[in-house]
């Protein structure tokens, strides 16, 4: 089905119910932001929950390493630098570094995604890299904000936002995502 815009899509069909195994892996990891860090068990489980390929990219981090690495991303305001330090770690690109970030604080955080990213194309909320694949940081984080302006205009989180379009997404795609 097709929306006159974003806005009108998420007013038809906003969803505010996470899956039962997300949220259970959320709510694991409701403390981390205050502690200030994940351990790699919490480190394994997001890349997993994101994907399942590179476990052993995953498994190759020291907990020393995601320990270090988690302290930094969550003691940085900037979004740039989050990126860049979760990205330092094995087995994560941008991809996975937005679902770690969306694990932790969903209310802030959506998960970049090729099938949410092509909606947002095609109802030109973006405007550029139009099979939603190698994601730049420029593309993460304009893909962020608009994710952020929806979820403030709809009272929502922003998961709720990107989990919308998602489904959207799978709902109407004909073919192959790739």
């Amino acid at each position: 089905m097709m929306y006159q815009n974003i806005s009108e899509l998420l007013y038809e069909e906003l969803d505010e119910e996470e899956d039962k195994d997300t949220q259970q892996l959320i709510d694991d990891l409701k403390d981390v932001r205050g502690r200030g860090c994940f351990i790699k068990e919490e480190f394994v489980k997001m890349g997993m929950w994101k994907s399942s390929r590179a476990k052993n990219w995953y498994l190759s981090n020291s907990p020393e390493d995601v320990v270090n690495t988690s302290k930094k991303v969550f003691s940085t305001k900037y979004e740039k630098r989050r990126i860049e330090l979760l990205t330092t770690l094995q087995g994560v690109r941008i991809p996975t570094a937005s679902a770690i970030l969306m694990l932790t604080n969903p209310k802030d955080y959506g998960v970049i995604d090729i099938r949410v990213w092509e909606v947002l194309y095609q109802y030109e909320e973006v405007k550029v890299n139009p099979t939603g694949t190698n994601f730049s940081f420029d593309n993460w984080y304009n893909y962020l904000m608009k994710l952020r302006y929806f979820a403030e205009k709809h009272q929502v989180k922003a998961r709720d936002i990107e989990r919308t379009l998602f489904k959207h997404d799978y709902k109407i795609h004909k073919g192959n995502l790739y």
